[in-house]
């Protein structure tokens, strides 16, 4: 794999939680709090269920299936404020980052976030991160028509970085954002994380490369 895989790339394009930041340990805690509040518990399937939708979908999905006495914007709001100071002052870059970031700045390969998260949350991280130098475009899949296992949103970060989809290097860590990633036409790697370590095989299967460190990447 290594630098072969970034041969001919003109972008690199990041999902955020679990592929460039350290964050799905997040949500797990706040489902079982946000669902506790209105009775329910947490379902093992939750997950799974709502893997790639946007925040938006998964509002609708968490209003339907629990029948929540509140608005998908209410649902939401709820989600950031529980989520936005965790993301400021616990969650880290993935390994490695930080040094593969400042190789594509310094290589002159544009970088995009295209993720499923709320755009609240995602300008929390980059701000505590320091990130905004190294990122070109930030898109959510809310700016799109689908979320994740549609290819909408990655199309629409190589849109606007005006780089053709065969151009450009995708990081994922979960099966619906690599189908994202290959529907849209373009290289995907996934990323090693504890909260899909049970998808490693399918993960390892649909992608076209899988590390654990994006140093790797660098190493020759």
């Amino acid at each position: 794999m290594r630098l072969n895989l970034l041969e001919g790339k003109k972008a690199v394009l990041f999902d955020l939680d679990g592929t460039l930041v350290d964050s799905m340990w997040i949500w797990g805690a706040i489902d079982i709090e946000f669902l506790g509040r209105y009775g329910h518990a947490c379902p093992p399937d939750l997950e799974k269920a709502v893997a790639g939708m946007s925040f938006s979908e998964t509002a609708r999905y968490f209003k339907e299936r629990f029948q929540l006495p509140l608005s998908l914007e209410e649902i939401k709001a709820c989600w950031t404020e529980m989520a936005v100071g965790k993301y400021r002052k616990e969650v880290p870059l993935k390994p490695g980052a930080g040094e593969f970031l400042e190789y594509c700045r310094k290589n002159g390969i544009v970088t995009g976030i295209a993720t499923s998260n709320g755009r609240e949350i995602v300008d929390a991280v980059i701000e505590a991160l320091r990130l905004g130098p190294y990122l070109n475009e930030v898109a959510t899949a809310c700016e799109v028509a689908a979320g994740k296992p549609e290819p909408d949103i990655y199309l629409e970060v190589a849109r606007r970085l005006k780089v053709d989809p065969e151009a450009c290097l995708v990081f994922e860590d979960i099966p619906e954002g690599i189908l994202a990633g290959k529907r849209a036409g373009m290289t995907v790697i996934a990323m090693a994380d504890r909260f899909s370590e049970d998808m490693e095989k399918e993960k390892r299967d649909l992608a076209d490369g899988f590390i654990s460190d994006y140093r790797e990447l660098l190493s020759r």
